[in-house]
């Protein structure tokens, strides 16, 4: 008899309502494990991907779990798993064609998964892969940054900005960001030099030659940010165009290629005249780079941001919550006790 278990699906692009539903417990691979998911993480790329933004890049087929970030507990094990075992307590982010998280179960490469750290709750963890991930190959593997650089950080108090903030000051970087009045003092202790209220301040007006810029808003913002970049900088964006680099790497076809390429006309003018270099950056899963980020975290370096605990009974008002963008920190979804 096959086994099933509880998930949180959508039957097509822009449905604004997860259906609760029952569903065949994913199938494992030579090289998975199955984790029973204690806790999720939501995301603003769980949103994009409800409604359909990124089709172009992804296009999945429906019905679909969403769900990122995940921490859990291994129940089963590959015949090629080698650094696993049943029992442990890991957390990670799925791969991209592998989506799945707002459910009781998932299936996930060994590669793609950390011990959960120590010090931390299932639900402390599930806060951590994607905006940990992010963060680091941004500021490390992007930028490069090295002590002392300066570094602008949009949108501090947000489940990115709050953990790119202690990353970028454990590099040595000073930190600049933009929040509300009300958030300043949880960036300032997160480790933020410079705090801009967004509300009364333009950031293009009073920054300037910042060795890199790490862009999560996009659009207009992200326009303006290469004001601030000295010539020879780097500006690394999320919700910005994909480059050229991005769409070679990726395996894009011919024919998206020349879509983007044609799409970021602005950007390769904006590069041109200030010299100022431009990534997109589309997160990669990786257990090894988890495992650096559990140093940091289990001496204390590091903190997740939680801003609610909601149960998977609630998780449409935990999705309506995010899509709000007041929440401070990750908006976290209990899937089962522990």
């Amino acid at each position: 008899m096959e086994k099933t278990m509880r998930a949180a699906v959508i039957q097509k692009y822009r449905q604004r309502n997860l259906t609760l539903t029952t569903v065949p417990v994913p199938k494992i691979q030579e090289t998975d494990v199955l984790v029973k998911i204690v806790a999720a993480s939501l995301n603003p790329i769980d949103l994009k991907t409800r409604d359909g933004k990124l089709r172009f890049l992804l296009d999945y087929r429906m019905p679909l779990i969403l769900g990122s970030d995940f921490a859990g507990i291994v129940e089963q094990t590959g015949s090629r798993v080698t650094n696993v075992h049943v029992g442990d307590a890991v957390y990670g982010r799925v791969q991209k064609n592998r989506i799945g998280t707002f459910a009781e179960y998932i299936a996930v490469d060994q590669n793609d998964i950390a011990p959960k750290p120590g010090n931390l709750t299932f639900e402390q963890a599930a806060a951590i892969p994607l905006v940990g991930l992010t963060s680091y190959q941004a500021l490390n593997d992007l930028m490069q940054i090295k002590a002392g650089d300066k570094v602008f950080i949009q949108a501090g108090s947000g489940g990115i900005g709050t953990m790119a903030i202690q990353i970028a000051k454990q590099m040595g970087a000073f930190v600049a960001t933009t929040t509300s009045a009300k958030n300043a003092e949880l960036v300032t202790q997160l480790g933020a030099d410079q705090v801009i209220d967004y509300h009364t301040t333009d950031f293009d007006r009073v920054l300037r030659n910042y060795d890199a810029a790490f862009d999560t808003m996009g659009g207009d913002l992200l326009q303006k940010t290469f004001k601030i970049v000295k010539p020879g900088g780097k500006i690394v964006s999320l919700p910005g165009l994909p480059d050229g680099h991005f769409a070679k790497s990726y395996g894009l076809p011919w024919w998206k290629q020349v879509v983007l390429w044609l799409a970021n006309g602005s950007i390769r003018k904006l590069e041109r005249e200030t010299k100022v270099a431009y990534q997109f950056l589309f997160m990669k899963p990786s257990g090894a780079q988890l495992r650096i980020i559990n140093q940091l975290i289990e001496a204390k370096k590091v903190t997740p941001m939680i801003d609610r605990v909601v149960p998977f009974s609630q998780i449409q008002s935990a999705v309506d919550y995010l899509e709000t963008g007041r929440a401070q920190g990750k908006v976290i979804v209990r899937i089962a006790d522990h």
